[in-house]
């Protein structure tokens, strides 16, 4: 007993103050992009030349996060003269439109904290669905059940029963083979319940969109409620869009 009180006071208090106080992360994060509107049309046709997922809609001046993967091409083009990366880990949004990005996204719906606190109370349980994925995006969200993050101190946890949740996690492209047992998971949970799209495979199909193999919109199949951008998302962004939509 005195050893784990001598460990104790050697180790401190281990789980961060977020949100309480901000957290600044390390400079080579990428996080929600700077776009320059005012930007040579040639430089932004540069841009979205070499964009690997075609996210990049050079008429519009606009990256679409839900197919990003944040690989960073587009910030080497011209010195960043059309896109350079911020730290800025917030780029949870309720809806597929708003994920077409300008430079800034919309605040989270008001109404949401509202409506759900009304439903789930305090507590809100969630179903985690790799629909396919590499495990990257699962690999992030496990992070946040770490002593830094201890996301069920927020009253959110994932559990291993649909019928226990209120909702669904969604990661991965949505392969066709797991498409039938996505289905079975989110009808095995009661109503209401919630559906997260997390990662650009999830929202888009990512690296595989296209491919006739998977799904690739998990909206095609479910009804969403809260999108997660990023391959794969932050754990902080993952935390940033539930505690901002939910509490």
């Amino acid at each position: 007993m005195l050893k784990i009180i001598k460990n104790r006071i050697e180790q401190g208090h281990k789980t961060t103050s977020y949100p309480k106080e901000p957290i600044e992360l390390y400079k080579r994060y990428r996080g929600l992009p700077k776009i320059n509107q005012d930007c040579d049309i040639s430089v932004v046709n540069q841009c979205a030349a070499i964009c690997p997922q075609d996210a990049i809609v050079a008429s519009e001046r606009k990256i679409d996060l839900g197919k990003c993967t944040f690989c960073g091409r587009c910030e080497n083009v011209a010195g960043g003269a059309f896109v350079t990366f911020s730290q800025d880990f917030g780029m949870g949004t309720a809806t597929r439109e708003a994920l077409l990005c300008d430079g800034s996204l919309p605040a989270l719906a008001d109404h949401a904290k509202d409506h759900f606190k009304k439903l789930f109370g305090r507590s809100l349980q969630l179903r985690q669905v790799s629909a396919g994925g590499c495990n990257s995006c699962e690999a992030d969200t496990n992070v946040l059940n770490t002593p830094f993050f201890d996301l069920s101190r927020f009253g959110i946890d994932f559990v291993a029963s649909p019928r226990h949740a209120d909702g669904i996690h969604v990661t991965g492209p949505i392969s066709k083979n797991m498409k039938s047992a996505l289905i079975s998971t989110y009808e095995a949970i009661p109503s209401p319940k919630v559906v997260i799209a997390s990662g650009c495979c999830s929202i888009s199909g990512g690296p595989f969109y296209g491919s006739s193999e998977i799904v690739g919109d998990l909206s095609a199949i479910v009804p969403v409620d809260l999108y997660i951008p990023g391959c794969p998302p932050h754990p902080l962004t993952t935390l940033h869009a539930l505690l901002k939509f939910f509490k």
